[in-house]
């Protein structure tokens, strides 16, 4: 495990906190060199507006903090914000929002990221079963993972055939390659993203969980929108 990976594990653990903060997971991810939407943390207005240049509009504001695990039902999430001026109402109303939703939470910042172009949403995590072990769960992504359970599990570690057939058993596979004249997309990067968990889940106990969801898969790369990850 890289050992910058090691660090943003153990300064979760040494503040007593059970999930790394989203743009933890995403730096994660990336020690892993699993794609991410680009992003930066603010501080402020001015550093969102800095952010926002940096990145390109349009961008995706989501609240962070450690007391709330769901950002989007206390209103800390903002889609495709188009420009400055969006940005400033978008900004105050969100911590508004946030603050009235739990007064009580610790906001760290607001996450200014890319609005990814939309595509197929799959989904990705890694769960620890206390008789098997890590397991790798792939899946139809988005707000409909819960809703159809098109999931499937193999206990880690992984090969590249074992991963190869987990992204066959789940329906979603038709659409990745190339239903009723969609373009064929790119499973080889999500048996890459299969393969990643696995390592992480053998090599690391700390590691208790990670929830890769959505991840846009286009037909050159697969690129991760929202990550989660417990420690413990």
């Amino acid at each position: 495990m890289p050992p910058d990976l090691e660090k943003l594990l153990d300064t979760a653990l040494s503040e007593g906190r059970a999930w790394l903060l989203e743009p933890e997971a995403k730096q994660a991810c990336r020690l892993m060199n699993i794609a991410t939407a680009r992003f930066k943390v603010a501080h402020s207005l001015d550093e969102a507006l800095t952010a926002a240049e940096e990145i390109g509009y349009p961008v995706v504001l989501k609240v962070v903090s450690p007391d709330i695990l769901h950002k989007s039902d206390v209103g800390g999430v903002v889609l495709d914000v188009k420009g400055p001026e969006a940005l400033k109402a978008s900004y105050n109303a969100l911590l508004s929002r946030v603050k009235e939703a739990k007064p009580e939470a610790k906001i760290v910042g607001v996450l200014v990221e890319e609005m990814l172009r939309p595509s197929l949403e799959v989904a990705f995590g890694l769960v620890r079963d206390p008789q098997f072990g890590p397991a790798v769960m792939f899946g139809l992504g988005g707000i409909y993972v819960e809703l159809y359970r098109d999931v499937t599990f193999r206990i880690a570690p992984i090969s590249v055939e074992e991963a190869q057939e987990m992204i066959r058993e789940v329906k979603v596979y038709r659409l990745l390659t190339g239903y009723r004249g969609m373009p064929k997309l790119d499973i080889e990067a999500l048996v890459d993203i299969a393969l990643k968990l696995s390592k992480l889940g053998v090599e690391h106990s700390k590691v208790r969980q990670v929830d890769l969801n959505p991840v846009m898969v286009y037909e050159k790369g697969a690129i991760v929108a929202d990550a989660r990850m417990q420690v413990g």
